[in-house]
């Protein structure tokens, strides 16, 4: 009975509101870009955030990643045609690192520029000399072939795995696996073709790039040695890189931390100068998903804004709908209907109101970031949370910004009411 009751209420309300189709539609506006910009922005924040902490996560958790930097002094020095540059990370590096209890492996890294050929195709390569553990730290699909192997290292073979783009540009129209690719006067056979990632902004970089081509990294000792030489503005610049990266494993998350302030304090003790930088993948997720949060705070603040004008526009409307209504709820209330039902009344049609906007804003608010993610190329990320939360605000703005135009028509005197013009 009480059921049937609310219906009919709600059908009157609608009835009511329909009345005013106008009104009701530019009323119900302030509401639906509210939704539909809470929607759409919290979309937009997620996706890049997402993609950023996605890009983190393919680093490892467990993982620590050392990179060889030029100091300061030495990249000035550089102007002055200083004949050798002495930097980066050592092969005792690799082996202190070892010892730390929870240091599962060590993946070191030398890196040198060469040319590739192959026929008359040519590419400029990242010729990366690692180990096999390389592949288990950096997981990319293998496409063709294999990884390199224990034995690769063992018998410094000349063998070489290649990123896809590197196998696209140099491999066309061949047989991929089995040539044999000129990298620097050195032939290697082609053994694997490795899918690489593509990098983010915000200073997060994979370990791999698009023109790498992967060798053993005592083979890379051998041919390529430790001192590289570069050409720019006429001069001649040599340095003397050992190691160029290093990626550590650590036994546990919960180790990482105390592991990664252990390794640095063991580098500031051998190393006179600050020549190397260290990033802990685990640390860069956490601020990377407390920014998040933050971002995700503010965007929220800013389009909830909206929503607050559209409940102001909501109240408005409902006190000159009182003041327009007057004299029918004197009527009303002269043959007997409560206070609570006039208050009732009134608060259906701006929970109708403001329910209705909330929907068409939903569907604004999903329409807006596929088509962001179809025009600008842009990943948007949809929170099923933020469509729920967004529903249940538009419709609370409905109850509290038309409590006070209920109430002040509840409060009318009835005889009072039935005499108004």
């Amino acid at each position: 009975m009480h059921f049937s009751k609310y219906v009919l209420e709600v059908k009157l309300g609608i009835k009511t509101l329909m009345m005013h189709k106008l009104r009701s539609v530019l009323t119900m506006l302030g509401v639906v870009f509210g939704v539909g910009s809470v929607i759409a922005m919290l979309a937009v924040g997620e996706g890049a955030s997402e993609q950023a902490l996605t890009q983190i996560r393919k680093l490892g958790s467990n993982n620590i990643i050392l990179s060889a930097m030029k100091p300061v002094e030495e990249q000035s020095a550089v102007n002055n045609r200083v004949m050798m540059s002495v930097y980066g990370l050592l092969y005792d590096d690799v082996d202190r690192i070892a010892q730390f209890p929870h240091v599962k492996q060590v993946v070191p890294v030398k890196q040198v520029r060469k040319e590739g050929h192959l026929k008359d195709r040519s590419l400029d390569l990242r010729v990366v000399g690692t180990t096999p553990a390389w592949f288990d730290l950096v997981q990319r699909e293998m496409l063709a072939g294999r990884p390199l192997s224990q034995q690769d290292q063992d018998s410094s073979a000349n063998v070489v795995v290649l990123t896809e783009h590197g196998a696209r540009s140099l491999l066309a129209t061949e047989n991929t696996i089995g040539q044999q690719l000129k990298i620097g006067g050195v032939y290697y056979q082609v053994v694997g073709i490795v899918k690489n990632e593509a990098a983010v902004g915000g200073g997060i970089r994979t370990p791999d790039q698009d023109i790498d081509a992967y060798i053993p990294i005592n083979v890379a000792r051998q041919r390529y040695g430790d001192i590289f030489m570069q050409m720019t503005s006429g001069s001649r610049i040599r340095e003397r890189v050992e190691l160029h990266n290093m990626i550590i494993e650590v036994d546990g998350v919960e180790n990482v931390e105390s592991t990664a302030a252990a390794i640095k304090t063991m580098l500031q003790r051998f190393h006179k100068k600050e020549d190397y930088e260290q990033k802990v993948p685990l640390e860069l997720l956490r601020q990377a998903e407390q920014t998040k949060r933050t971002f995700n705070i503010v965007l929220g603040s800013i389009a909830g804004i909206s929503l607050l004008v559209g409940g102001i526009g909501i109240m408005n409307i409902m006190l000159a709908s009182v003041t327009e209504r007057t004299r029918e709820i004197g009527i009303r209330r002269a043959i007997g209907a409560k206070r609570k039902q006039i208050v009732l009344q009134f608060l259906i049609e701006t929970v109708v109101l403001s329910t209705t906007g909330g929907v068409i804003g939903i569907a604004m608010g999903l329409l807006i970031p596929w088509v962001i993610s179809i025009t600008a190329k842009m990943p948007t990320v949809v929170n099923p949370t933020s469509l729920v939360l967004s529903l249940g605000i538009s419709m609370a703005v409905g109850i509290v910004f038309g409590i006070y135009p209920a109430f002040r028509a509840a409060q009318l005197d009835p005889i009072v009411a039935l005499r108004h013009e």
